[in-house]
């Protein structure tokens, strides 16, 4: 009973705050800029509002337009339901496997790439195009970084990823921080920041995401950018909770899980304040120079693999 209550959380959990890691991380970054900023919670606001829209659907719109806004929104409370947040006790032993994650995100893109190039807009056709191009040179260094934990604990279950890492000697740590960068290069690109992508321009020129899902509108719009902010935490999550295990609790007691989860939205919104220090700082590249930042990534992997070989 106790680790279906535990599923259920997380189930809550993953859409009820993801939008207020974005709201954060937009804050600091205007902070950073000398802007005053919109409110943490603004992100909620646009949700709403978006919610309550009626919509626009083109002439064209095949079946895929209409359902990839639920396809990848469900596709991220899955995902959110079956990684550790703040307990290694949940029973998803059989579903928890670093592959299923990172595929089931691969899902996600895949149906909203094609639902950019249903309609046939030439902007979606750009963005789909670009994301597809981002997307395969990211899968590499994704999942090589995350190979470098498994092969550390012996194990390609997430939890036991992060039973082994809490015991890890510090001593062994060295091919960790190298995975550790290579994650967060592909996290940038997975979740479309800088310098891969700016999240808040609609210029021809520079956008990859926006370009994807600028014929959506009302509800359906609003789930792909519900759905963006759970993935951005989903993304987050993983970093903290792989590479930093420290606090997560083997036990189902109610007042641990209280402290872990206090201690997990803590460790959170420290990786947002990084990712926005580190967006405010940088440009964004062309999109001919993103490979050579992608292989970085893989060979920053490979390096790290190199090391406990």
């Amino acid at each position: 009973m106790t680790n279906i209550l535990l599923v259920l959380l997380q189930i809550i959990l993953i859409p009820a705050v993801s939008p207020l890691f974005i709201g954060l991380t937009r804050k600091v970054k205007a902070k950073l800029q000398n802007r005053r900023g919109a409110p943490i919670t603004q992100p909620y606001r646009d949700l709403w509002k978006l919610l309550h829209k009626d919509e626009v659907v083109s002439h064209d719109a095949s079946w895929v337009f209409l359902a990839a806004p639920y396809l990848i929104f469900a596709s991220t409370i899955f995902i959110g339901a079956i990684i550790p947040l703040f307990s290694t006790t949940l029973p998803t032993i059989f579903t928890s496997d670093f592959l299923v994650v990172i595929y089931l995100l691969a899902f996600g893109t895949f149906f909203l790439a094609l639902a950019g190039i249903d309609t046939g807009g030439a902007f979606g056709g750009f963005g789909s195009s670009r994301e597809m191009l981002v997307a395969s040179l990211t899968e590499g260094g994704l999942v090589l970084s995350i190979l470098t934990l498994a092969l550390i604990s012996h194990t390609t279950n997430l939890t036991g990823i992060i039973h082994n890492m809490t015991s890890m000697p510090l001593i062994n740590f060295a091919p960790v921080i190298l995975a550790f960068a290579s994650f967060t290069i592909s996290l940038l690109a997975e979740t479309c920041r800088y310098p891969f992508d700016n999240p808040s321009t609609h210029l021809e020129l520079t956008m990859i995401h926006e370009a994807m899902i600028l014929e959506y509108s009302g509800k359906r719009l609003a789930l792909i950018e519900w759905a963006s902010a759970n993935k951005y935490l989903i993304f987050i999550a993983l970093g903290v909770n792989m590479f930093f295990p420290w606090g997560i609790t083997g036990s189902g007691n109610a007042s641990q899980i209280l402290v872990t989860l206090l201690l997990f939205m803590v460790k959170a919104g420290l990786f947002c304040l990084g990712i926005a220090a580190l967006e405010s700082s940088i440009a964004k590249l062309r999109i001919f120079k993103l490979p050579k930042l992608l292989f970085t990534s893989f060979a920053l992997s490979v390096a790290a693999i190199i090391l406990i070989i």
